[in-house]
């Protein structure tokens, strides 16, 4: 995979072999497939490579290209639904003429309800729980980079994001039957 790069604008293969595997890691943690993460990983590079070559100054190449993977997963996803909606709504068509089930309000207002119990949950958490589990979720830092931004020890924070993981999953099981 790295031998297709060549040096560009001082991020050469060392910068890339540093990051690969770490980015890599970092994406089958999102995706659990070996080829789509490396499909992440590979976007990840262009798009970072495309930055550099319009003049941005890349100082945390590393978190940029976490960053920019997380991104890029969420345009896979978005295309995803999209792609899913489009099959689900070819479906409905052929059968009856109705609006997608995605668009009716009840769904809508579930789907609403559901965001909403998350975040409660996550708002329920202890402080410095609450933050450890926001940084590993919401800004796909890892666990180390989150201890060393709180200043807590690296089994600390794992015992912080295992705790939100748990209030979620516990959150998901109760919506799943009802409650």
């Amino acid at each position: 995979m790295l031998d297709g790069f060549r040096r560009l604008d001082g991020f050469d293969r060392t910068v890339l072999t540093r990051y690969y595997r770490d980015l890599l890691n970092f994406c089958m943690r999102k995706v659990r497939d070996r080829d789509t993460a490396a499909d992440l990983a590979q976007e990840s590079y262009a798009r970072v490579l495309s930055m550099q070559q319009s003049g941005q100054v890349i100082l945390e190449p590393g978190a940029l290209l976490r960053q920019v993977a997380l991104r890029a997963k969420i345009d896979l996803d978005r295309r995803a639904e999209v792609r899913q909606h489009d099959d689900i709504d070819a479906l409905e068509e052929a059968r009856q003429p109705a609006s997608p089930r995605h668009l009716q309000p009840e769904e809508a207002y579930a789907s609403a309800q559901a965001v909403r119990a998350y975040l409660d949950t996550i708002d329920a958490l202890p402080p410095r729980c609450r933050e450890a589990f926001c940084m590993y979720l919401f800004d796909g830092l890892p666990n180390k980079e989150i201890a060393e931004r709180m200043g807590v020890s690296l089994s600390m924070v794992n015992q912080y994001i295992s705790r939100g993981k748990l209030a979620c999953a516990a959150r998901r099981e109760a919506l799943d039957h009802g409650g």
